[in-house]
């Protein structure tokens, strides 16, 4: 069965913030600095999408850059705005800080979007976002304190991400492969001249390796692919999955007991985006039987 646009951007979207969820994870598994940290992740993403675009067709790989234009290189100089300041917060702030500031994405996105795109927001995905940033907020409201620069790089941070939909939405005819290889590759170049690449351990090199690719790059490249067939309020509403997701795999790895709060916030986010989504589909399919059934009357 063939897939909508909107059923497999939501698909795209869920498995990018799935993969990039794992970011606090990696900075928990290694004690490289932020440059250095933005250097490796750039080289070996961008290098892996580089490569799986010239493996799958060096001709439109070329044609891929030369046709971005100026809308192609706003998305990559927003998206690598974006990338950086996320490493450079989660280590300027707690994690919870980041988290709390990312869960307004949703309803930033849903003002900006009706502003800039006419998309007006429906009532569900705006109670939707408030009922995960509600959930956020148990999870972090007896958390450890934060920095002021910190929290200002998240804010900057979560503004950016919410421009990236947008412009996603707006121009959905670029290509998000080449936009995605030189995000990661004009990040690690501002960050060379501050980093230290070869001065911390082989392994550490490894895990940024890994991250690079796997949580990076492929799911900055789904996240690209699948906002430019969602409304920006939903992208950013699946994104506030990261909330629960970031914590599970810290306990996953090293077995870290969850509180209750944030057992219940996590739960809330959760089964916030998840109902909406289920109603959002209920409501698709009955608009799409009743359209069905009106042709079938009036040929």
């Amino acid at each position: 069965m063939k897939l909508s646009s909107y059923t497999l951007g939501l698909v795209l979207v869920a498995v990018s913030t799935v993969l990039l969820s794992t970011a606090g994870l990696m900075t928990r598994l290694i004690t490289m600095d932020t440059a250095t940290i933005l250097f490796w992740r750039g080289v070996w993403g961008g290098g892996a999408v580089a490569l799986l675009m010239l493996v799958r067709s060096p001709r439109r790989t070329v044609l891929d850059f030369r046709r971005l234009g100026l809308p192609g290189w706003a998305i990559v100089v927003v998206t690598t705005a974006s990338m950086s300041l996320f490493i450079a917060a989660l280590h300027r702030t707690s994690v919870a800080h980041v988290a709390i500031i990312f869960a307004t994405a949703p309803l930033i996105a849903a003002a900006l979007g009706f502003l800039f795109l006419r998309e007006k927001p429906g009532a569900g995905a705006i109670v939707a976002s408030f009922a995960a940033l509600a959930g956020v907020g148990l999870m972090v409201g007896t958390g450890e304190g934060g920095g002021l620069l910190g929290d200002a790089l998240a804010l900057m941070m979560t503004l950016c991400i919410v421009v990236n939909t947008l412009l996603a939405r707006r121009y959905p005819d670029m290509p998000m492969l080449a936009i995605a290889t030189l995000s990661a590759l004009l990040g690690s170049l501002l960050a060379a001249p501050f980093a230290t690449p070869f001065s911390w351990p082989v392994q550490e090199i490894w895990v940024v390796a890994l991250f690079g690719i796997f949580g990076f790059a492929a799911g900055l490249a789904l996240m690209l692919i699948g906002a430019r067939l969602l409304p920006p309020v939903e992208t950013s509403l699946i994104g506030a999955l990261d909330a629960p997701l970031a914590p599970f795999w810290v306990w996953l790895v090293f077995g870290e007991l969850l509180d209750r709060m944030t057992l219940i916030g996590g739960g809330l986010v959760m089964a916030a985006v998840c109902l909406h989504v289920l109603a959002d589909f209920g409501g698709r399919r009955r608009a799409a039987s009743a359209a069905a059934e009106c042709s079938v009357i009036n040929p």
